[in-house]
C-alpha cells in the first residue's frame, strides 16, 4: 500500500481529449482541481467542480496567455519538499500541488503547415507547460505528473485502490522528460533550419530525434557484444521499425541488418513478386 495521497492537481491540456473522463474521476476522488484558461471552462462546462490557477494565485492570466502558470504559489507547490520544505510553504501561503497533468501546445503539428509564420511557430512554443511538466518530474518523490492521455485511466485505477506508488511516480517523471526533450528537439529543428527571413535552409544547424526501445537483441554483431533495437516514435510503414516478428527465436544484431538489407533489395522490383537471400547484408539468392 503506498503513503502517497492526492489531495490537489493541476491540469492544463492543450490535447482535451479524455480529459474531461479524467478530471470526473478525480473529483469522485475529492482531489481538489486547479486549471487553465480553456481546460478550466470545459471542466466547468461539464459540472466539474475546478478553481482557476487566476484565482488560486490572485494574479490573472496576461499577455495573451504568455503569463499563466509562472508564479511562487504554482511552482513552490510542485517543486515543495514534503518534510523539509513545509515550514517555508506555509509561512509564502504555499498549498502542496500532488499531481500535474500537462500536454504541450501542438508545435509540430503548427509548424507542418507550409503557411505557418515564424511568428505563429514561435507563438506555439510552449513556456509555462515544460516548466510544470520539469518541475513536476524533477520532484516525482513527492508530486505525479502525467503528459499522456493513453496513462489516465491507469492513473485513476492506481489512484483508486492506492498504489501511486515510487515505481509509478519515476516511470512518469522519465515519460516526461522524455516528451520534453522531443519537443525542445522539435522546435530546435525546425527554428535551426530556417534563416531570419523564414525560408528554409538545405540543412539544419544540429539534427535532433528520439528514438524508443523497441527489443533487446540477442546479441550485437560479435556473440559477445550487447545490442538492442531502437525505432522512431511513429516508424514508416512498410520498414523492419514498423515490422513485427511473428516466429522464431530472439533477434541478433545482424538478423535486424540482414532483413533491413533484404527488404530493401526487394523493394526495387516495384510491386513485382520476388524473393532475396541475404548474408551479412549482401544479396546471395
Amino acid at each position: 500500500m503506498s503513503e502517497f495521497s492526492i489531495k490537489r492537481a493541476l491540469i492544463s491540456v492543450s490535447d482535451k481529449a479524455g480529459i474531461v473522463e479524467f478530471a470526473s474521476k478525480l473529483a469522485e476522488l475529492n482531489v481538489e482541481i486547479l486549471s487553465t484558461g480553456g481546460t478550466a471552462k470545459l471542466l466547468s462546462s461539464e459540472g466539474i467542480p475546478v478553481t482557476e490557477v487566476s484565482q488560486h494565485t490572485g494574479f490573472p492570466e496576461m499577455m495573451d496567455g504568455r503569463v499563466k502558470t509562472l508564479n511562487p504559489l504554482i511552482h513552490g507547490g510542485i517543486l515543495g519538499r514534503r518534510g523539509e520544505d513545509d515550514a517555508v510553504m506555509l509561512e509564502h501561503g504555499i498549498s502542496a500541488i500532488d499531481l500535474v497533468v500537462v500536454n504541450l501546445y501542438p508545435f509540430e503539428a503548427t509548424v507542418a503547415d507550409p503557411k505557418c509564420s515564424l511568428a505563429d511557430a514561435i507563438e506555439n512554443i510552449d513556456i509555462g507547460g515544460p516548466t510544470m511538466v520539469r518541475a513536476a518530474a524533477k520532484n516525482h518523490k513527492d508530486v505525479l505528473i502525467v503528459v499522456d492521455a493513453d496513462d489516465y485511466s491507469s492513473v485513476i485505477s492506481s489512484i483508486e485502490t492506492d498504489a501511486v506508488d515510487y515505481q509509478l511516480r519515476f516511470n512518469l517523471a522519465v515519460k516526461a522528460y522524455e516528451h520534453t526533450a522531443n519537443y525542445d528537439g522539435a522546435i530546435a529543428n525546425h527554428l535551426g533550419a530556417l534563416n531570419v527571413e523564414n525560408e528554409k535552409q538545405p540543412f539544419g544547424r544540429t539534427f535532433n530525434t528520439q528514438l524508443r526501445h523497441k527489443q533487446t537483441m540477442r546479441y550485437g554483431e560479435n556473440p559477445h557484444q550487447q545490442a538492442a533495437f531502437y525505432v522512431q516514435n511513429n516508424p514508416v510503414a512498410g520498414t523492419i521499425a514498423s515490422a513485427t516478428q511473428l516466429q522464431g527465436k530472439e533477434l541478433s544484431y545482424n538478423n535486424i541488418a540482414d532483413t533491413d538489407a533484404a527488404l530493401e533489395c526487394i523493394k526495387q522490383f516495384d510491386g513485382t513478386p520476388a524473393c532475396v537471400i541475404v548474408k551479412h547484408a549482401n544479396p546471395c539468392g
